[in-house]
């Protein structure tokens, strides 16, 4: 590279990048219309999600994971991208973009889905690429308050946040609220059964136990819970159990300690049953995601 160009590239001026916070979620909106840009600072690891959300077409970038090029190419408007930001993230905008950012604290997603009476171990697919018109508009609606910060109204943004998190936790969390509430447990039966659930996962009982806590019948209890979170008890401990596994497996804990912890008779049990609901062993997925790799799905821009 000649003097001229290296002058000319530290004089490439840097995308415009406008923030705002409601509570412990931060939106963020960086756009520009260069080709030329450097590579970006790499995100801060942060126990949280982020969520993008492209504001127009995005034909080229570059992505890195823990160092190691894992994506290279674009996203459609109104396309999102869910990544953990756990991982060390860098990326180069090699085209014009425009996109908004919402990081979300794994803590908030929880306390969400508990308000909402849902006490399941919340995590978010990490997805890239994935269409989604409802995140679009939304992210659209944030732009006034991202360009005027100062006029900005505190409830507005609090309510976008809301149905941003009953989206992405109904979407992409799995969690289930029903239409119609005919045939379904009342809001202290749901509570009561799913803080059981979860302070059992890794210990035996009685569903017959369950059941008379809520004072039903086992038979009603089964049929009132599955139109309540769209699965039976006994599936809603497995996807619970499971969540934990893949959270325990990012950690350094041999798997067989992981099995036990998450309530599974051994690691045998618990292979079988993580490779049934997630396609893959827990040794591939620890694998895949504790350190960079070939092209990933859990990928952003």
């Amino acid at each position: 590279m000649t003097l001229h160009q290296e002058l000319s590239a530290a004089n490439v001026p840097s995308p415009v990048v406008r923030s705002i916070a409601s509570g412990d979620i931060t939106v963020t909106r960086t756009y520009s219309d260069r080709y030329d840009l450097k590579v970006a600072p790499a995100i801060p690891r942060a126990e949280a999600f982020s969520v993008v959300v492209q504001l127009r077409d995005f034909d080229a970038h570059r992505l890195w994971k823990a160092g190691e090029l894992v994506y290279e190419g674009g996203h459609a408007r109104a396309s999102l991208a869910i990544t953990d930001l756990r991982d060390q993230w860098q990326c180069q905008h090699l085209s014009p973009f425009d996109n908004v950012r919402f990081q979300i604290p794994f803590a908030r997603m929880r306390a969400f889905a508990q308000e909402m009476g849902r006490n399941e171990y919340l995590t978010l697919a990490c997805v890239q690429g994935r269409n989604d018109p409802v995140m679009y508009g939304l992210a659209q609606a944030l732009l006034p308050s991202l360009d005027n910060q100062r006029t900005a109204s505190p409830l507005f943004l609090e309510q976008i946040n809301l149905a941003v998190l009953a989206h992405l936790s109904q979407t992409y969390g799995g969690l289930h609220f029903p239409a119609d509430k005919k045939g379904t447990l009342a809001p202290w039966q749901e509570r009561l059964a799913t803080e059981f659930l979860a302070s059992h996962f890794d210990k035996p009982f009685s569903l017959r136990e369950l059941a008379s806590l809520c004072e039903l019948s086992r038979s009603y209890f089964n049929k009132a819970f599955k139109e309540s979170f769209g699965r039976t008890p006994s599936r809603w401990l497995t996807d619970y159990r499971i969540a934990r596994v893949k959270e325990l497996l990012l950690q350094d804990l041999p798997i067989v300690e992981v099995a036990v912890s998450c309530g599974f008779a051994d690691q045998s049990h618990m292979t079988r049953v993580f490779t049934s609901l997630t396609g893959e062993t827990p040794a591939r997925f620890r694998r895949k995601n504790r350190a960079a790799g070939p092209v990933m799905d859990q990928l952003s821009s």
